[in-house]
């Protein structure tokens, strides 16, 4: 059966020599401006793919070089060519089978808008024209002599910039403001559209194409972009280099200078542009632009560099290969042959890619969950961290699925899935439970006590009697004040007869005046007498349970002055005080489900719910029965004669859903367990790392 031809239009340059001296070329696709780095095997095999036949070109192969490639190997050719829409289409339903191709590398609608959520270009100029002109004219910057008198600014502008550190970092904190925020905002535009025209005229000077340059969106972020694939067809990897540091070093130039020129020009606006552009470029280029574990410009340096392509990809696949070594001891062929110590460099480079790329996207999905509403917040935050988190590990698991025929039969599957398993239920977050100090008593109570010496009148209730509020609690009986309250009625009627027939008595007009006045004292000294006589009959001001009635009280019993008779206690009014540690308080929240055990098991066992959550750390333990010195759970130290906590502590309280079976002693210390929120068993002890690695680096 015939080969499907080639297209005509694909070039083939020669490409860099591999590490072990094999020789490789570059394929390009200029319908679609890509480039494949094709090896002597795959290059000797499309040299004779007229022959039609895969026994044919292996033998023609074979017979023309040391190569012994067998039949499949070329249907792997084949493949690639076909996968990557290299062959010319063939006669009959090729139009069919192509649009199938494209809707397949389409995809569903969903992942189509997941996709452009992620990652998206829009093309805006085509500037290959006029980077052959502006090529001509930055050919000094990359003169030798430019690069001499660049580094002797970059000694000066730091010495200068030492001598003049306070200013400089001044005018740091002064830049801290909404004026300087868009400053930075405008520099930054114009230092990335910069920083492409380096890497554009870089590729220009080597002979390439740069046929569009744009804007690209990352996550909805947007970054400059400048179309550069055409470096592939360069041999020399060198000049692959230089093209992707060259965005890097025109940053670092823009830096140095700015640095020198904030030193030497007087105050004013000048000064402010330069010691934007200087603090802004050293911050991106170190930051951003030099990471080599994003596909920035540290990526392609460094993969250049090593004249290793597609090195997170290569990186990534030895680094799962080693994953399931190291867990099934499998004694599968590694994805590629490198030397040891390259292999292990790989491995670690991709390990430490992960985390980056983990702490990256964590942030950019909380990012995009404060600054989206809450609703698309959420479904964003989820869209991050599932794609660039849980996808990469479900893939993997899925992996192991394939490999479980083989990996059931080794002897280290079994330590393995312990091991794993062990893992998983330390990371998966479970229900946890939290046991604090607490203090059971009523929110209010209201007692009474005797105002003087008195004599019981009517005692209308019993202990633990429910009393409605208004219902009068109990009547005492004075004496004097008995007596003082019927001279004051005397007085006020007859204060109020003398005024009442002084308005027909004309010898007794004349003393109206006085009269009223009199009339008002005695209305004030009766509603004073009054208000006494309410002080001895005492009213329940809520609904709630008497309590604390002495045994012995009965009707014509005298009581002595501030003699407690009895407390009235709310229904529902039972709370407890509880103070938590500031590593548990994003497990609390209110309506949580609780229980409170008294110490020493005497007392009630009370249901509680969280009612209130203070916001600010409590400074000082008002409440000393909760510090560890009187055998709470609170870690104080006295200060001033005051209970101050050693770590923040927040304060919480719970309410009782049913009041305590007994009252005994009105309150009770104990231990409150709260059924807290979800959290992984080891999400305390990696917190409590990194806050140690945090306050140690002395960030």
């Amino acid at each position: 059966m015939a080969f499907p031809a080639l297209r005509e239009d694909i070039d083939l340059h020669p490409g860099a020599r591999m590490a072990d001296g094999q020789p490789t070329w570059t394929l390009h696709d200029p319908a679609r401006n890509r480039f494949y780095r094709i090896d002597w095997q795959t290059f000797a095999i499309l040299s004779h793919w007229h022959l039609d036949d895969p026994v044919s070109v292996c033998r023609a192969v074979s017979a023309e070089s040391t190569l012994r490639p067998d039949p499949e190997d070329v249907e792997h050719v084949a493949m690639f060519l076909s996968e990557n829409e290299l062959l010319q289409p063939a006669q009959g339903d090729s139009a069919r089978r192509m649009a199938a191709r494209l809707r397949l590398l389409r995809g569903s609608w969903a992942r189509r808008l997941l996709h452009n959520y992620l990652f998206f270009r829009i093309p805006l100029v085509n500037p290959d024209a006029f980077l052959d002109r502006l090529a001509r004219w930055a050919e000094p910057l990359y003169s030798k002599g430019f690069a001499q008198a660049t580094a002797a600014a970059l000694v000066a502008g730091l010495f200068l910039v030492y001598r003049e550190w306070t200013q400089f970092s001044t005018s740091l904190v002064d830049t801290m403001s909404w004026r300087g925020l868009a400053a930075y905002g405008a520099a930054l535009a114009l230092v990335k559209v910069v920083h492409e025209f380096g890497h554009a005229v870089t590729a220009k000077r080597f002979g390439c194409r740069v046929p569009t340059m744009g804007v690209a969106f990352l996550v909805l972020w947007p970054v400059a972009y400048t179309d550069t694939n055409e470096v592939w067809k360069l041999a020399d990897h060198r000049r692959r280099l230089a093209v992707a540091s060259a965005g890097v070093a025109i940053e670092t130039i823009i830096a140095i200078w700015a640095t020198l020129a904030w030193t030497l020009l007087p105050d004013g606006t000048l000064k402010s542009v330069a010691f934007v552009l200087a603090t802004l470029t050293w911050v991106t280029t170190v930051t951003i632009n030099a990471s080599p574990f994003l596909r920035f410009d540290g990526y392609f340096v460094l993969s250049d560099w090593l004249d290793m392509p597609n090195l997170h990809s290569r990186a990534f696949a030895m680094a799962r290969w080693d994953l399931r070594e190291r867990l099934f001891a499998l004694a599968l062929p590694p994805p590629e042959y490198f030397p040891r110590r390259q292999a292990a460099a790989l491995i670690l480079f991709a390990w430490v890619t992960w985390l980056y790329r983990l702490v990256v996207f964590v942030g950019i999905a909380v990012l995009v969950y404060h600054f989206f509403i809450k609703l698309a917040g959420i479904f964003l935050f989820g869209i991050e961290v599932g794609w660039f988190i849980a996808m990469p590990v479900l893939n993997e698991v899925q992996a192991w699925r394939k490999l479980w025929p083989l990996i059931r039969k080794g002897s280290a599957a079994r330590k393995a899935l312990l091991i794993i398993a062990c893992v998983s239920i330390l990371l998966v977050p479970l229900p946890t439970r939290l046991s604090v100090s607490g203090q059971l008593k009523v929110a209010e109570s209201f007692t009474v006590f005797a105002p003087m010496g008195a004599q019981v009148a009517d005692l209308p209730w019993r202990e633990g009697s429910s009393v409605s509020q208004g219902a009068r609690l109990i009547d005492l009986a004075s004496p004097d004040l008995t007596l003082r309250w019927q001279l004051a009625n005397i007085r006020l009627e007859r204060l109020r007869q003398q005024a009442s027939t002084a308005g027909v008595d004309s010898a007794q007009q004349q003393n109206m005046g006085p009269l009223n006045e009199s009339v008002l004292a005695a209305e004030a000294e009766l509603a004073s007498v009054e208000t006494e006589v309410g002080r001895y009959r005492p009213v329940a001001p809520f609904t709630g349970t008497l309590r604390d009635l002495d045994p012995e009280l009965r009707v014509g019993t005298w009581v002595h002055r501030q003699e407690r008779l009895m407390t009235l206690v709310p229904i529902r009014g039972w709370q407890v005080e509880a103070y938590v540690d500031e590593d548990a308080l994003r497990r609390i929240e209110s309506g949580q489900y609780a229980r409170f055990y008294p110490d020493g098991a005497e007392g009630p066992t009370v249901a509680l719910t969280v009612a209130s959550i203070d916001e600010d750390a409590t400074r000082v333990l008002a409440n000393g029965m909760l510090a560890t010195v009187h055998g709470g759970s609170v870690l104080t130290r006295e200060k001033d004669h005051q209970l101050v906590p050693e770590r923040a502590v927040y304060r919480i309280t719970l309410q009782a859903a049913e009041p305590p079976a007994s009252f005994e002693g009105h309150s009770w210390r104990g231990r409150v367990v709260i059924h807290a929120g979800w959290e992984a068993p080891a999400a305390a002890f990696f917190g409590s790392v990194v806050s140690v690695l945090w306050r140690e680096l002395s960030f």
